[in-house]
């Protein structure tokens, strides 16, 4: 059981789960199914594909709105239907409700917090930190962005 203030038990009924892929989102995706099942919430899981990031090229020719560009845009789409499988997959082994999103955004943390409020989550379970070194570098980590940023607890799965 978890408990809040005053060791008052919490009630969770909807947990938002962004990921990846990587093997931490994968482990959060695990963990957010685990809880959704013992207190009987709801899971959505989002995928969030960093506008600009991999598209630096974006205006040419060949990655615009050329075969490039199409071509770059149906692999995302295919790996993001791909990762949400994954969250499906454990929801419904667990029988566990549960939706997934595709988004894309300046600032996947932005995207993630929009999402948990919009959707009226009252939980964040991801990863400590998602895909390699050198898009942390980049990007700064999302997981620290958005706990500075949300008002809705954030569960961070090491």
């Amino acid at each position: 059981m978890i408990l809040g203030r005053a060791g008052r038990p919490m009630a969770y009924s909807h947990i938002l789960v962004p990921t990846d892929g990587s093997k931490r989102s994968r482990k959060a995706i695990a963990a957010a199914v685990r809880l959704a099942c013992a207190v009987g919430a709801r899971v959505t899981g989002i995928y969030v594909v960093g506008e600009g990031v991999p598209t630096a090229f974006s205006g040419s020719k060949l990655y615009g709105s050329g075969v490039l560009g199409r071509e770059y845009r149906l692999r995302v789409k295919r790996a993001a239907q791909a990762i949400l499988a994954e969250v499906e997959r454990q929801a419904a082994a667990a029988a566990v409700p549960c939706q997934v999103l595709r988004r894309v955004a300046r600032e996947p943390w932005r995207a993630i917090l929009h999402a948990a409020r919009s959707r009226g989550c009252d939980l964040v379970v991801m990863g400590s930190h998602g895909r390699g070194s050198v898009e942390t570098v980049l990007l700064g980590s999302q997981t620290v962005k958005l706990l500075a940023h949300s008002k809705i607890p954030v569960l961070v799965c090491r």
